[in-house]
């Protein structure tokens, strides 16, 4: 599908102030057409904007006001789409959180982010009913929402300033750990999503006749952006699924009318290894994959299964994601995640701050309307990445062959595993916390489409434990998929002078080990 500079411009230019208001064309043009499904229950579009109105108006007798922010607990589905466009409909911040993190991180996120509310989907996630009750939160009726769990607002919290500009108003506030281990905000501008949300709608060519397979959760920017928002911004119809299951998603693929599927590589892998190579889906016109990085064999056999091309991106939480993703129109044979998308602009720039000269190696750096708006009460860090110029710091190291963006490593220690970003600290500073421990470090172990969470653990003289032990404890603290996959007990850790870990021996040692 051919689309002009012009038209982009058009699209962009012509944005509402609200994500919730990307919905308001379809519901004159197409109010009974489908907006969400959910295995047999369905929401037309007109449904959906008087579930959004009665919605907030729910809201706003419980004491929620414009700036607050109100944590969302659940898993994908309409009750929590419903609730985050309703909360960004009346100005205070959706902070919508995956179910299947543990009570500690669920604690920390509450306590950092001051939320006015909290309410988890309760009826529809038994994950979320657990943190429910331990927050001893009371079972309500939302008008088009449903049953859901609320705890009672708290009286302390305070609200932010609110801006009638969408470039200025926080439209989600999306939790990431830092490299310390202590969770980081990323406020996030109704412009910033919906700006990349355009963009990768109009240059893939969706349309209202599309339908699109939603697996990757809400809580993540991907499934926030480009998923929910990108889909009911072209009027088309999006299947919310909470967990993904190979085979569930194979017959979904194949009789169900699928034309659009977006993962990461994890997932494509486990589709092949399921269907046996041969994957039947005979409305699909659409695949795409981010999250992680995609190795040539996994691209290669994805196309051959599929019989489409496999649309590869790159993107980071903090640029709303989106950063660069290759063309329908221009497949590539190599993985590369494309050209930057219109709008933004980056550099690459080498350890002594110069701009890395083309094709060499660089960090990469990022402008424009998608990076966000900082780190939710944390200045300093927010300073540490984007500049007086507006300037942000991925952190990643790549490279530019002509318009292609490749991205070749990790400046940070970041984990990404099956899509999710794991940072050692935060495993290790659990992993601290066993009383048999004594030192301890966390390396990530490239497999094929993925990367694994690796322990190394030096025990204290005189105590003993072993790894299954220590897995165990590891597992009561953290979500699944930042425990690790294996734990190696050694007598001591590789390490500098200065007693500083060398992560890059024991990296070098989980590879061995798995080879």
């Amino acid at each position: 599908m051919q689309t002009s500079s012009a038209d982009l411009e058009a699209r962009i230019a012509t944005l509402p102030e609200r994500m919730s208001h990307v919905i308001r064309p379809w519901v004159h043009r197409s109010p009974d057409a489908l907006a969400l499904s959910e295995g047999a229950r369905l929401m037309t579009y007109r449904q959906l904007a008087q579930a959004i109105q009665s919605a907030g108006q729910w809201l706003n007798r419980r004491g929620v006001r414009p700036g607050d922010r109100v944590m969302l607990i659940g898993e994908n589905s309409i009750a929590l789409a419903v609730l985050a466009l309703a909360i960004g409909d009346i100005d205070a911040w959706p902070l919508v959180v995956n179910a299947r993190i543990s009570e500690r991180e669920v604690s920390a996120i509450c306590a950092h982010s001051g939320a006015r509310l909290v309410i988890a989907t309760s009826a529809v996630s038994p994950d979320a009913a657990r943190h429910a009750q331990r927050m001893s939160a009371a079972i309500h009726e939302i008008p088009g929402v449903g049953e859901v769990a609320v705890t009672e607002a708290d009286p302390g919290a305070t609200s932010e300033p609110v801006s009638a500009e969408g470039a200025r108003q926080v439209g989600a506030l999306i939790y990431t750990s830092g490299t310390t281990g202590t969770p980081k905000g990323v406020m996030l501008s109704h412009r910033s999503v919906m700006f990349t949300a355009v963009i990768g709608g109009v240059l893939r060519g969706f349309g209202p006749d599309d339908f699109v397979y939603g697996v990757l959760p809400m809580s993540h920017i991907v499934g926030f952006s480009s998923v929910l928002i990108g889909t009911l911004m072209f009027g088309a119809r999006l299947e919310l699924v909470p967990r993904f299951d190979a085979q569930a998603a194979l017959r979904a693929l194949s009789s169900e009318g699928i034309t659009r599927f977006q993962g990461v590589p994890t997932l494509f892998q486990r589709l092949l290894e399921v269907s046996g190579g041969a994957i039947s889906c005979p409305a699909l016109r659409g695949i795409g994959v981010a999250g992680a990085p995609l190795d040539l064999t996994l691209k290669t056999a994805v196309e051959s299964a599929f019989g489409l091309p496999l649309q590869n991106g790159y993107g980071i939480t903090e640029c709303a994601p989106t950063i660069a993703f290759t063309r329908v129109d221009d497949p590539r044979d190599d993985t590369t995640v494309g050209p930057p998308i219109p709008g933004i602009e980056v550099r690459l720039k080498g350890t002594t701050g110069e701009l890395a000269a083309p094709g060499e190696v660089g960090e990469l750096h990022v402008r424009g309307p998608n990076v966000m708006l900082g780190y939710y009460k944390a200045p300093e860090l927010t300073a540490q990445v984007v500049d007086s110029q507006g300037w942000f710091n991925t952190g990643d190291l790549a490279r530019l062959d002509g318009p292609y963006l490749h991205i070749v490593g990790r400046t940070k220690e970041l984990i990404i595993r099956s899509g999710f970003n794991v940072y050692p600290p935060e495993v290790e500073a659990v992993l601290a916390a066993h009383p048999a421990v004594a030192s301890c470090a966390v390396v990530g172990r490239p497999v094929p489409g993925n990367e694994e969470v690796v322990a190394f653990v030096q025990l204290k003289p005189g105590v003993e434990a072993t790894s299954e032990e220590i897995g165990q404890f590891a597992a009561q603290h953290l979500a699944p998929y930042k425990r690790p996959m294996e734990v190696f007990i050694r007598a001591s850790l590789p390490a500098t002078s200065a007693g500083k870990i060398l992560k890059h021996e024991l990296a070098r040692q989980a590879s061995a080990d798995a080879s």
